[in-house]
């Protein structure tokens, strides 16, 4: 089955590139996705697949059929939308979209989900199914809970994801078990004091300067407070107040973002940031307001699940290609939301170049190395087809 997988993907890989172009340069944001979803409905349908689209608002679902001897259902997840950035890699195939750009890989993404289809579809029925998941919205966290709200997740038995990593080589393939990345939460943080003449501050309750404390003392007590082993990021990448340079602010607002690997630390970070906010207000006379909104999840890879698309891409690939990540990525992923219903994993595609410049993910120069796709497609195609092997 694997010589017949890689193929069938090789004879599609010409395909599958003017695919990935054209997509990389017709970019949507956000839950924008229109013609996206369109023309990944149009393909999906001319596979044979049965489609719904307008899941999730602009997402899309393709199934196909299996034979009926499993009743486990494997979903294949990929994300279609593309970030507000300017490009400035100069190719052919541009975004020609003024200030959008696919610049996370998902166009890359939604290829790979689509030579799935293609491949899956000509080969000897699975004995179960598969549904392809082309999820809108993954840049603003929201997409995963729009399709999930849809029923994408109905009856699913486990789900396979997909990502671009830009410091792996193209070809090759990062498997990692358990935590792949970070829960990320938002947060928003009000100092109330009192106003007040600058040459007259123990007049007033400085907002500005018990703001500071506060930003100060969170980052000391992470260090001194939390498992050194459960590793917490907290951000502070705003801050807003004062009126003028003689007057003391009344008001001071915070923004940020916390992010976590462990469920348990997770649980316990809104009480413990309010706890530092009070201490710190209560000390100085201020008053404040906390505002702790959860976000995505870490996504916590199954191990079972890892294991067969480990072994997928071993037999495809060989080890050389094959690289085990030792650490996870504080990066956020909505794809964790998916694991809420179903267990699943989530593989890392490299997309490198070892004779060029390797710019990061969101970077306005981000490219990648296309013969990443066809390694991306066998790799899907032949962990579905290995999945099915497994005893239930």
């Amino acid at each position: 089955m694997l010589s017949r997988i890689k193929e069938i993907a090789e004879t599609l890989a010409p395909r599958l590139i003017e695919i990935r172009r054209h997509i990389h340069a017709h970019p949507e944001l956000s839950g924008q996705e229109y013609q996206t979803a369109a023309y990944v409905a149009g393909v999906l349908s001319s596979c044979g697949l049965s489609v719904q689209e307008l899941v999730g608002k602009t997402g899309v679902i393709g199934e196909l059929e299996g034979l009926g001897q499993d009743d486990r259902l494997l979903a294949i997840r990929t994300d279609m939308d593309a970030l507000p950035i300017q490009e400035r890699t100069n190719v052919a195939y541009t975004s020609r979209f003024k200030g959008m750009m696919h610049a996370c890989g998902h166009d890359v993404h939604t290829t790979v989900g689509l030579g799935t289809a293609m491949v899956l579809s000509q080969i000897d029925p699975l004995p179960g199914r598969v549904r392809f998941l082309f999820q809108p919205a993954e840049e603003t966290a929201q997409g995963a809970s729009w399709m999930i709200r849809d029923g994408a997740m109905h009856h699913v038995s486990a789900i396979l994801g997909v990502h671009t990593f830009p410091s792996i080589l193209g070809g090759c393939v990062g498997i990692r078990y358990g935590a792949l990345t970070a829960a990320a939460d938002d947060l928003e943080i009000v100092i109330l004091g009192e106003s007040g003449h600058g040459a007259r501050p123990h007049e007033a309750i400085d907002a500005i300067w018990i703001a500071a404390q506060v930003v100060t003392t969170l980052q000391q007590a992470i260090s001194r407070t939390h498992n050194p082993l459960r590793p917490v990021v907290l951000t502070i990448g705003q801050i807003s107040g004062g009126r003028a340079p003689n007057v003391i602010a009344d008001q001071v607002r915070l923004v940020g973002t916390v992010r976590s690997l462990h469920p348990e630390t997770s649980a316990e970070l809104p009480g413990w940031v309010e706890s530092i906010v009070d201490g710190v207000c209560q000390m100085y006379g201020a008053r404040y307001t906390v505002n702790y909104r959860r976000g995505v999840p870490s996504v916590q890879n199954d191990p079972s699940l890892t294991q067969v698309v480990e072994l997928a891409a071993q037999e495809a690939w060989g080890s050389d290609r094959i690289q085990r990540l030792d650490e996870p990525s504080l990066g956020a992923e909505d794809f964790a939301l998916y694991l809420e219903h179903a267990p699943g994993t989530m593989f890392r595609l490299g997309v490198g170049y070892d004779d060029q410049p390797n710019y990061p993910l969101h970077h306005p120069q981000f490219q990648v190395n296309e013969m990443a796709i066809v390694t991306g497609v066998v790799t899907l195609a032949y962990s579905a087809y290995l999945y099915w092997q497994q005893q239930p």
